[in-house]
């Protein structure tokens, strides 16, 4: 009981970000969705996602791994760099979170598409 207060006052927008990734990684979406707010929006190269129940249910199918490589905060904002196994492939990322009342608002992600695009185009 101590130790949940003691993780409730220390709770920072940096941890919570990087809960929410090894929520992913361990496959605990609703552990995740925990994590992120309702209307929470996702920007990425390939498309975005209004809200989290449109978030969650591409991720369920997608079940993407990530491996941190640096994580930096400035107040509510958090910026991960990361590898994503999509697939066979592994690919360089940068993930820009915002959160609001300890929920992730946005999402706002970029990396080079071109090896998940010729993944696709290749017969």
């Amino acid at each position: 009981m101590i130790k949940d207060m003691l993780s409730e006052v220390t709770t920072t927008p940096k941890k919570v970000v990087l809960s929410f990734i090894d929520a992913l990684n361990n496959e605990d979406f609703d552990a995740a969705q925990d994590l992120v707010s309702n209307d929470m929006v996702f920007n990425g190269v390939l498309g975005s996602r209004n809200g989290a129940e449109e978030y969650f249910n591409d991720m369920r199918k997608m079940k993407f791994k990530y491996e941190v490589l640096k994580a930096f905060a400035d107040q509510n904002d958090v910026c991960l760099l990361y590898d994503i196994a999509m697939g066979d492939k592994k690919i360089f990322t940068c993930g820009w979170y915002q959160v609001e009342d300890d929920k992730i608002k946005l999402i706002r992600v970029v990396f080079d598409p071109r090896p998940v695009l010729e993944g696709g185009a290749k017969k």
